[in-house]
């Protein structure tokens, strides 16, 4: 048996679900050393262990259980690594969710090894270009170009501005969302801070719906560790709060939201005014979901050109694509736009049934179904509308 180092066992909700906490506490049990991290995005391998070898080679083992860690002399005994493992994460073109199942998600150190929380060489105004070379568009479903939102609030006068992240995560078929903030929340967090120097906002607010308990934990620490460290709050220009929704579905749209954060009924607000000139409370407010403000640290570390160089045309950089329903390998996968439908489900995907696919959904209970002469679609803005469909959030 391979010597081990230490075993990584992810914390995501999907992986509890799956019987996570129990195999870390056979481990535990085992006396090996266990670090919780966020999800590689291998849903349909829950629960899984990657071990660090001594020679610092990882190896992932899926659908593991508590009685083959606890059967023969090693917990590792009669287990085999993923074969697949290779073909599924080194086959993606993983930006906004490079750390997620590497790092331990509330580790400060951690996050700043990998780059994050560097002092940005831009002015306000040139993160706002960099914003705007990037082609950076929503990624809530909308796909909206972002600069224009932050040039908005940007040049409209306000006593106090906001930076709204929407949390809400709603649609079916989706939890790119839930696994960034289980996974990465400091780059959740820088992202927002960014948005904030160049917008000049000084207050943020995460919307999270209340059925995601795991992320909600996750981020209490990473905000209360960032402001222990005076990344957040306390001296430092930007502060965050995390505000827990109470279920409505109607609050995943971005005025409803905003009359939520108010205290009011959840209720789609009349427009114009739109929210980037009068928002919460009245306020320029941005508002964007957690995938398009998690990809914003990227950008300003290697520039927007660099990721407009991933993608098709006008759409640019990475998707993070979630596949469920009756499929062999559930779950995320980052890839940059302009994959097609087909070879996402044949070759990341992969049918559990072994039958042909009759029909996808996609962009979830507003997008459409689609039929197999579709498949060959690429998966862009652009090609799919011309379906009268919509990529939406990656579900």
């Amino acid at each position: 048996m391979t010597e081990v180092s230490r075993a990584y066992v992810s914390m995501d909700s999907i992986a509890i679900a799956l019987g996570a906490n129990d195999i870390v506490d056979a481990l535990e049990a085992r006396d090996v050393e266990v670090v919780r991290t966020g999800s590689r995005g291998l849903s349909w391998a829950e629960p899984c262990i990657e071990i660090e070898t001594l020679l610092g080679e990882r190896l992932l083992y899926a659908n593991v259980t508590t009685e083959a860690i606890n059967t023969g002399d090693s917990a590792f005994a009669g287990l085999e690594p993923l074969d697949l493992v290779d073909q599924l994460i080194g086959d993606q073109t993983r930006l906004v969710f490079s750390n997620s199942g590497l790092i331990d998600p509330l580790s400060l150190d951690q996050y700043r090894s990998q780059g994050g929380f560097q002092p940005t060489r831009f002015s306000p105004q040139d993160i706002i270009k960099e914003i705007e070379l990037s082609g950076l568009r929503g990624r809530g479903g909308a796909g909206f170009p972002a600069h224009i939102k932050w040039s908005t609030v940007a040049n409209t006068p306000g006593d106090q501005k906001w930076i709204v992240c929407n949390a809400d995560e709603g649609d079916s078929g989706t939890f790119a969302d839930r696994m960034l903030m289980e996974g990465d929340p400091y780059r959740l967090i820088e992202g927002m801070i960014i948005a904030g120097q160049a917008t000049g906002a000084s207050r943020g607010v995460i919307y999270l719906r209340s059925e995601y308990p795991v992320a909600a934990a996750v981020l209490e620490r990473a905000l209360d560790n960032a402001r222990a460290n005076s990344v957040i709050g306390h001296n430092t220009p930007f502060d965050i709060d995390l505000f827990i929704g109470a279920g409505a579905y109607i609050c995943g749209e971005e005025s409803s939201l905003l009359e939520s954060l108010e205290g009011k009924r959840g209720e789609v607000r009349a427009k114009p005014p739109i929210p980037a000139i009068a928002g919460l409370y009245g306020q320029p407010t941005l508002v964007h979901n957690v995938i398009t403000l998690a990809s914003v640290p990227w950008i300003v570390q290697h520039g927007g050109e660099a990721y407009a160089e991933f993608g098709v045309g006008p759409s640019t950089g990475t998707m993070p694509f979630q596949i469920s329903g009756n499929v062999a390998r559930g779950g995320l996968f980052e890839f940059p736009f302009g994959i097609t439908i087909r070879d996402l489900i044949d070759r990341v995907g992969g049918t559990q049934s072994g039958r042909p696919v009759k029909t996808v959904q996609i962009g979830g209970p507003l997008g459409a179904y689609l039929s197999p002469d579709e498949f060959d679609t690429p998966l862009t803005y652009e090609a799919i509308a011309q379906l009268g469909a919509g990529v939406g959030h990656g579900g």
